[in-house]
């Protein structure tokens, strides 16, 4: 699995008030999940992964790391996860799932996805996610814009209140293509931002390069 923007964005940008414990769902190799290691010093984190084989090089990559101590993955998906963990409570949830189906313009890659996600899929996952969160814990995700507007909704139906937006764009000029989001179960004042990955083609913006630069060795 390659390392994405995606991905590497939902390491380096949730903000959480000091979190014992994180939850890293659809770790992959476990890119994230060791970012936010990196990041928050004196959490443990836990990654579920339901690709067998992708779990057992995320543990690889946990264990030849400085954070081995609190790094655990689990080759489940993360249904089977919580209902066989329900007593465990996260200070910070991350995922960055599967695009929803109607965020596909192609019929072709809708059927290449179908194996992977359905209409109800993010209602199962913000339904789960909401029981696990602690009290004042926040959920980040990175999805698509139809996919962000989906989840908002279904969010706000079962009581998560939206405090952070971040909208990713390409360039500064152009108009974005992903959304970060942040849940909770306090409802707060909206935070909103924005971020540009690129300065000019192929050159990363300063906002990138500082958000990156203690992950990345090119930087």
């Amino acid at each position: 699995m390659k390392i994405n923007t995606d991905g590497v964005l939902l390491g380096a940008l949730p903000v959480a008030y000091e979190p014992k414990n994180i939850l890293d769902i659809g770790t992959g190799t476990g890119v994230i999940a060791l970012m936010l290691a990196q990041r928050f010093i004196s959490a443990k984190i836990d990654a579920v992964e339901i690709d067998a084989i992708a779990a057992q090089t995320a543990g690889r990559n946990f264990e030849n790391s400085p954070f081995a101590s609190r790094l655990s993955v689990f080759p489940l998906g993360f249904e089977q996860y919580f209902q066989t963990h329900p007593e465990k409570k996260y200070d910070l949830i991350v995922s960055n799932p599967p695009f929803h189906l109607n965020a596909l313009s192609s019929p072709k890659e809708k059927k290449a996805l179908a194996k992977h996600t359905d209409d109800d899929f993010f209602e199962r996952l913000v339904t789960d996610v909401a029981r696990q969160l602690s009290e004042d814990g926040l959920c980040w995700l990175v999805l698509p814009l139809l996919a962000g507007e989906l989840v908002k909704n279904i969010a706000g139906n079962i009581g998560l209140h939206l405090q952070r937006k971040i909208d990713i764009q390409s360039f500064e000029m152009s108009e974005p293509h992903r959304v970060i989001l942040a849940f909770g179960k306090m409802n707060k004042e909206l935070i909103q931002g924005r971020f540009v990955i690129y300065k000019e083609p192929k050159v990363y913006s300063e906002m990138y390069v500082n958000s990156l630069k203690d992950f990345f060795t090119i930087f």
